[in-house]
């Protein structure tokens, strides 16, 4: 039997798909490290208060996150109040990565920059870290059977810019060539729209992507995510270890 929809549909769910808000992978040593359990900036708060007034009306069944402490503290603070379920889907976490400071300039560009440009190349992988195949293999299975579930209807899932990229890629069944088409700034937004009708995905759309209150328009915003941390990389002396 088809399960209940957003009014006026057929079994269709809608997921707010958020990347979370602005943190900061640089360690006052100077290094720059991949933490898992790095936390929100002020302006990466302020994002996610920002989102929460954008999503005020939005009747939400449930919230998701991926454990890590950036995703968690952004899911709480765009449902503040709201008394909405908040759960940890964990197999949705960013792709794993290793340290970037000992590489050159040139394989910085090439392997992080630009590391989406080549991930439907095969064995291609972020610096030190897991392979692009595994990591869509890791994404996609958990997203199809967390929309499978009967118990809701519509869902903020609070996740990163390349679990992001993965899951708008497969929305355009763009694959893993069309990962670097999808640009997931701090605290984005991302609406999508997904038909279930007797347990199987027949639908998939977009409504809206990387969708920023603070700045929709992107004004003087010209960076990926990935550059910034770069720059930020270059903008110090490396440390002694170095």
């Amino acid at each position: 039997m088809t399960q209940p929809g957003l009014p006026g549909t057929r079994g269709r769910k809608r997921v707010y798909l958020m990347r979370h808000g602005e943190v900061s992978y640089r360690r006052p040593d100077g290094r720059t490290v991949f933490s898992k359990q790095v936390a929100l900036t002020q302006e990466g708060e302020e994002q996610a208060r920002q989102m929460r007034e954008l999503l005020a009306p939005v009747p939400f069944d449930l919230g998701v996150h991926t454990g890590l402490t950036r995703t968690r503290q952004t899911a709480e603070l765009v449902l503040e109040g709201r008394g909405v379920r908040l759960e940890e889907i964990e197999a949705l976490r960013e792709i794993e990565a290793g340290p970037i400071e000992h590489l050159s300039d040139q394989r910085i560009d090439a392997e992080f920059t630009y590391g989406l440009e080549r991930a439907a190349e095969p064995g291609a992988a972020f610096p030190g870290g897991e392979s692009f195949a595994a990591f869509r293999d890791r994404i996609i299975p958990a997203f199809e059977s967390f929309l499978q579930r009967p118990d809701w209807t519509t869902a903020v899932v609070v996740g990163h810019g390349g679990t992001n990229a993965v899951i708008l890629a497969w929305v355009t069944r763009g694959g893993l060539a069309g990962l670097s088409a999808f640009e997931q700034d701090a605290g984005c937004v991302n609406i999508i729209d997904v038909d279930v009708i007797d347990g199987e995905i027949v639908r998939r759309m977009i409504r809206g992507v990387n969708l920023t209150p603070y700045n929709l328009a992107k004004h003087e915003h010209y960076l990926t995510v990935a550059e910034r941390i770069v720059a930020g990389h270059r903008a110090k002396p490396r440390s002694r270890e170095e």
